[in-house]
């Protein structure tokens, strides 16, 4: 398994969780290298309510399985949308994303900090739908705004964690959802698995599963 070495050597962590799936494998590889991640679930940007209290369940019973501390951070779209507000049309992996990364890591931040968790991290960077670029501008910046605090940007895309969260993900029977989470990213969006014969990523439409 991936051999992890954390800033500062930390051995507990502040984790933003933005889902089960996300979660799976990289929770699995702290612990195997003996870092103990609290799992924060932040996200307000998932639309609708019913889908964002099914991703919070799926990842509460995750991290419950392997014994770990879940918190559930206040579900409050309104205010997410407040914080976007003139980003809605941006396609995703452009401008919205990064504002919404940044509304998520900074909460994060804070919660490291009054934890006394002076690293934090996100599963953001695991999802193949993000822009790893972006994830670590909006954690840098999150480090920078909450004094004591620093961000741990992981590629949790190497090391054989991809596979590793298909197999738990199947093996576990783990809600698997297929599109981001906000309203807008139920648009129909390049799927980054495909592509044309210019190598340019072709169109695919995500819908939710709430059944």
């Amino acid at each position: 398994m991936l051999e992890l070495q954390p800033p500062h050597a930390a051995r507990r962590i502040a984790l933003h969780a933005c889902c089960a799936p996300c979660t799976t494998a990289i929770a699995e590889c702290l612990l195997h290298n003996g870092i103990r991640p609290t799992i924060f679930f932040f996200n307000p940007n998932i639309h609708p309510e019913q889908e964002y209290r099914l991703r919070k369940r799926e990842c509460k019973h995750y991290a419950e399985r392997l014994g770990l501390d879940f918190v559930d951070a206040d579900y409050d779209h309104q205010a997410w949308r407040a914080a976007i507000a003139g980003l809605e049309e941006q396609p995703e992996r452009r401008a919205r994303c990064l504002r919404c990364f940044e509304v998520r890591l900074l909460g994060t931040a804070q919660f490291a900090a009054k934890q006394g968790l002076g690293v934090f991290a996100t599963t953001l960077a695991a999802s193949r739908w993000k822009r790893i670029e972006q994830v670590q501008q909006a954690g840098l910046l999150a480090q920078q705004q909450v004094a004591g605090t620093t961000f741990w940007a992981q590629n949790w895309r190497k090391g054989g964690l991809q596979a590793r969260r298909e197999q738990l993900i199947e093996e576990l029977g783990i809600y698997n959802q297929n599109y981001c989470g906000c309203e807008f990213s139920q648009h129909p969006q390049p799927n980054p698995d495909k592509a044309d014969k210019q190598g340019r990523p072709t169109s695919e439409w995500h819908q939710s599963k709430t059944d």
